[in-house]
């Protein structure tokens, strides 16, 4: 019952979180609200939550990674794939290599491959924390969608250097052969094992759809296991679960465009992603909040791993390693664009400036998240010999002193860095859109034509002169909107269409507002005032 108490305490709290932003004053990301609400919890409550990071990466990761991985634009991943590998692999290396020995150099009594194994679970950044830091600063979208397709694979390369500086640890042996293997391993079979599931439990539901019909609810349910399967397929092959769970969304996002899904399936599994999305990712970081104070608590024997007895050189710890990330994450970007620049100068290309703020900023960005705490909390407890692990509890509290320092260093200073910036709206979103809207505009007008005379001839037309005056109705709306994508007349339409919005949206709540007067008063029923109103939230949402 305590655990069912605390789970419900923990939602509370995510949705707190959502109004307590709004009210506090500056842009506060949501992450840093709900870890405060979760250390509030901990200091309130008279149980804790035993965290088991096996049981957080199964429940919490696969559904998260799978819709990032679903929702990404894929144009972005394949426009920009050789920056986002140079970042999600390259520069985790470097970042565990010079992290390391820093550590290490820093800290004597902490072992080397201790070391090595702290900056390697502090590498990847969280996507979740990079999307919440990016709502509330005006980023450009190809950074974003660099940033974002970074922190979807870098979380695999993390992992699997921390895997190796651990094992590193409690034999004393260390095989560069062995651990490129064995990362090529993790890659490859884990983003196999991603495409393979979601393309197995598809064409499975589709032939059962095709034969039994669909039952409702089931498309949804089915959908949200398929990151839970690819994670677990991944795991049993040795794999690594986390790129099985994105490379299942990014095939997800292919599969979908197939058309097969009913439209009533899509909007109401969107909606429930939504919700997911939403509470996981805050049940999250209440959950980092809520670890906190153990984490602090154990500051006394962290104070005597690292030789020090002022509490002040924990913080000194902590500073310093975020520090020497940020500078090796500015190195790193640094050189990838002056790479990118001597390329485009070798083959005769225009030629772009660095941008100082842009580089700045992407170098803030990488804040890390509840990915490093749940794998730092993995460390085993003792050598194979029967002897503590060394430095553990220090290792965990720097971890989760570098989450909360980036964190908090990139809220504050990634807004007034961009701030005043303006960055042209990319020309080529606008030409795609008016392409697709002309091109399916063009195709409704034929296939209205079509079967209005498939309708006229069939047996069943009662009143032939229907059919033209309903589909003049019909095609005059869909010329309508190909003039809103005319070249020509494109500045007039799209101010005609503002207007229009805003009178159409006035109507819409007036509409809405009649049918629940009506069934207020009991002059409709509660099915037809839900029927009607779904149809009006829908088309409000579409102007919205």
């Amino acid at each position: 019952m305590d655990s069912i108490e605390v789970v419900l305490v923990m939602m509370l709290a995510v949705v707190a979180s959502a109004y307590i932003r709004r009210v506090l004053p500056g842009s506060i990301p949501l992450p840093l609200v709900q870890i405060g609400l979760g250390a509030l919890i901990a200091a309130q409550s008279s149980h804790g939550v035993d965290l088991e990071p096996d049981l957080f990466f199964l429940v919490f990761l696969p559904p998260l990674l799978f819709l990032d991985g679903w929702r990404i634009p894929k144009s972005g991943l394949l426009r920009d794939k050789g920056t986002i590998l140079e970042l999600a692999f390259g520069l985790v290396v470097f970042t565990v290599i010079g992290a390391g020995y820093l550590i290490h150099w820093m800290i004597p009594a902490m072992p080397l491959p201790v070391a090595f194994a702290l900056a390697a679970i502090v590498s990847p950044t969280d996507p979740i924390a990079v999307s919440s830091i990016a709502s509330s600063a005006p980023i450009p979208k190809r950074l974003m969608h660099i940033l974002e397709g970074e922190s979807l694979l870098n979380d695999a390369s993390g992992l699997v250097c921390f895997r190796f500086a651990v094992a590193a640890a409690l034999t004393g042996t260390f095989s560069l052969q062995t651990a490129a293997l064995t990362f090529a391993w993790l890659v490859a079979a884990g983003i196999g094992a991603g495409v393979a599931v979601t393309m197995l439990i598809t064409w499975m539901q589709r032939w059962l759809t095709r034969h039994f019909g669909e039952p409702p609810g089931s498309p949804i349910l089915v959908n949200l296991l398929i990151p839970f399967g690819a994670y677990l397929v991944a795991e049993r092959l040795h794999a690594s679960g986390i790129l099985a769970a994105v490379a299942a969304g990014v095939t997800m996002s292919y599969v979908e465009l197939s058309g097969h899904a009913m439209a009533s399936t899509r909007i109401q599994r969107s909606a429930v992603w939504d919700t997911v999305q939403f509470s996981l990712n805050g049940v999250m970081f209440v959950l980092l909040g809520e670890q906190l104070p153990d984490i602090f608590h154990s500051a006394g024997m962290s104070l005597e791993e690292s030789g020090h007895i002022n509490r002040w050189w924990l913080l000194a710890y902590a500073l310093a390693i975020t520090a020497g990330l940020l500078a090796l994450r500015m190195a790193w970007v640094w050189a990838s664009l002056r790479l990118t620049i001597f390329k485009q100068k070798f083959r005769h290309q225009p030629r772009q400036k660095i941008n100082p703020r842009l580089l700045l900023a992407t170098t803030l960005a990488g804040a890390r998240g509840t990915i490093t705490l749940a794998g730092v909390l993995t460390l085993p407890l003792l050598l194979p010999d029967g002897r503590p692990f060394p430095a553990r509890a220090l290792t965990i509290f720097l971890a989760c002193s570098v989450i909360l320092i980036s964190l908090l260093v990139a809220s504050v200073a990634l807004p007034r860095l961009l701030a005043g910036m303006t960055f042209p709206a990319e020309p080529e979103e606008r030409q795609e859109e008016d392409l697709a809207r002309r091109a399916a505009a063009n195709a409704a007008i034929s296939a209205i034509e079509k079967t209005q005379v498939e309708l006229m001839e069939s047996d069943a037309c009662i009143d032939p002169e229907v059919y033209p005056q309903a589909a003049a109705r019909v095609i005059a709306f869909y010329e309508h909107k190909l003039k809103e994508v005319d070249p020509e007349s494109e500045q007039s339409w799209r101010k005609t269409d503002s207007a229009e919005k805003e009178l159409r949206l006035a109507a819409l709540a007036a509409e809405r507002r009649t049918v629940f007067d009506l069934a207020r008063h009991n002059h409709i029923s509660d099915e037809t005032s839900r029927k009607l109103v779904r149809e009006i939230d829908l088309m409000e949402a579409r102007y919205r």
